[in-house]
């Protein structure tokens, strides 16, 4: 499955208060998921195993590592937990680098929330305005986040530049 993002990640030092500001828009609460993201060697893109107890899929994804919204091009595939998967990508690819965290998903509309406890990297939230089939449009995606970025108040120095894998191999 092939989707567009329009999507900002920051840090979050207060997730609590960012958390009951998004509560008063009554989104849709997913759950919270204890995942945990295997990344592999690969020559283009970032390609990772997610193995949780909500979402399970392979991702690879490719973006900029430039701060505020930004666009990410994502191929995903859903299945069921499965070592042989994981073993397979192992032999082929080799182990970059697994991140652990505790995310809670929340969605408003077609807009999805994270909020990451992040082990040895701290909390932050993430917002991705998702265009899964391709009637929405960059356009009102990047709204979107604007939208949320102004809603939840959002510091230009806060924004994050790298996915976690990046900044994980950076300590």
């Amino acid at each position: 499955m092939t989707h567009l993002n329009i999507e900002f990640k920051a840090k979050a030092n207060n997730i609590e208060a960012l958390e009951e500001k998004l509560l008063s828009l009554n989104p849709k609460f997913i759950g919270e998921d204890h995942q945990k993201d295997t990344y592999y060697n690969v020559n283009t893109g970032r390609l990772k195993l997610r193995e949780g107890n909500i979402e399970n899929a392979l991702i690879w994804y490719q973006r900029e590592d430039v701060g505020g919204a930004k666009q990410s091009d994502i191929l995903l595939y859903k299945h069921a937990p499965d070592d042989a998967l994981k073993n397979i990508l192992i032999k082929l690819h080799g182990v970059k680098i697994i991140v652990d965290k505790i995310r809670k998903i929340y969605f408003v509309e077609n807009v999805k929330f994270h909020f990451d406890r992040v082990e040895g990297l701290g909390t932050f939230v993430e917002v991705e305005a998702i265009d899964s089939n391709g009637e929405i449009g960059i356009e009102k995606l990047k709204e979107q986040c604007n939208f949320y970025i102004n809603f939840l108040e959002i510091k230009t120095e806060d924004f994050m530049k790298k996915s976690y894998s990046d900044m994980m191999m950076e300590l």
